[in-house]
């Protein structure tokens, strides 16, 4: 693997064959993985675990992925069908769901457990309990607050907490988030940071940009309210004000059907509907990036370590982020991009300013 050093961490590029993998490149397992996922929605922990089951064949780990919820991951991740089952649980509290994963861990030889989200973690640590095998959990994002729900976030803290009690190893994509688990009492024994990486984008971003020129910025991500859509569009609305010249294409599906919309009202209302476009849901990342001229993650609050900004990176596509948990771990503000204030439209757009009324240094 190659890695650039950003911020003095490393953040890995993987290499092409991860970008083009076909079962026939792996090579003789030498232990079986279940990966025990949510599986409804294919966004930046999903690319993870995607990249996971493509990358792990070549070190003699077979890896499996079991996804809980019924959802996108088992069409969209593009791994062989076999390797990729649905042990769905009927509601929270459906623990027949250990006993069915326990036969799956049986059937398929598994010697080592995997899980991705404080639900997942709970159930492979009953799992592993019931089995007798080694589990590992994989921290994406700071639990406590992963939604703007508060009460939903502590239930989940809870029971993420609980179930790591019986973990042997964490990973967690960031120092912050190492941080975190740390403030949560795990020892740093079992605490392992593993940056996430992303394929190499090829073409990268070449040209340079003309003065009369449009810029075409890009949010992608699974829309919900962590994301500071609102925030993007508040920002929109001033920069449109100012007469900057700037598109926004928002790229990807919906959280929920009510939130967009809510959100899609939010744009009607604000007047920006010539210079805001929603294209919904792209698998394919890489294309949509090397579209932009600049990607904004106007993020509320606490991510990991962010697959698309990486993936920008990756294209030389600058970078607005906001300056919460994670993202300045791989955003240096004025040099792989800019940081603007969480929840500040004002922030936001005067950095998008910058971008704009600078653009000779992109």
């Amino acid at each position: 693997m190659t890695a650039s050093n950003l911020v003095g961490n490393s953040v890995f590029v993987c290499p092409p064959v991860l970008a083009s993998y076909t079962p026939s490149s792996a090579v003789a397992a030498t232990a079986r993985v279940l990966h025990v996922i949510n599986g409804e929605h294919f966004s930046g922990a999903e690319r993870v675990q995607q990249l996971l089951g493509r990358g792990l064949p070549k070190f003699g780990f077979e890896a499996d992925f079991a996804c809980v919820k019924q959802g996108k991951f088992p069409e969209l991740c593009g791994l062989p069908e076999q390797r990729v089952i649905t042990v769905p649980m009927q509601g929270r509290f459906d623990w027949t769901v250990v006993g069915r994963l326990a036969r799956v861990v049986s059937d398929r030889k598994i010697e080592i457990l995997h899980a991705h989200t404080p639900r997942t973690a709970l159930v492979t640590s009953l799992v592993a309990q019931k089995t007798g095998l080694p589990w590992v959990y994989h921290v994406h994002s700071p639990t406590a607050r992963d939604s703007t729900r508060g009460t939903l976030n502590r239930v989940n803290q809870w029971i993420e907490r609980h179930a790591l009690r019986s973990c042997q190893q964490l990973i967690t994509v960031s120092r912050s988030l190492r941080r975190e688990m740390l403030r949560c009492g795990v020892s740093r024994k079992r605490l392992a940071v593993v940056p996430n990486g992303v394929p190499a984008i090829e073409p990268i971003q070449t040209h340079l940009r003309q003065n009369e020129s449009t810029w075409r910025l890009g949010l992608i991500a699974l829309m919900r309210p962590r994301k500071g859509v609102e925030v993007a569009l508040q920002a929109m609305k001033l920069l449109k004000e100012r007469q900057l010249p700037v598109t926004l294409e928002l790229i990807g599906g919906f959280e929920t059907p009510a939130y967009q919309q809510r959100t899609l009202a939010l744009l009607r209302s604000l007047g920006l509907e010539d210079c805001v476009h929603w294209s919904g849901f792209t698998n394919d990342i890489p294309s949509a990036v090397r579209g932009l001229d600049a990607m904004l993650l106007p993020s509320l609050f606490g991510e990991g370590m962010p697959m698309v900004v990486l993936e920008a990176l990756a294209a030389a596509v600058p970078v607005v982020a906001t300056r919460v948990e994670g993202t300045p771990e791989v955003i240096r503000d004025g040099v792989e991009g800019l940081l603007a204030q969480p929840g500040s439209a004002t922030s936001l757009a005067e950095k998008l300013c910058q971008l704009v009324q600078d653009r000779d240094a992109w």
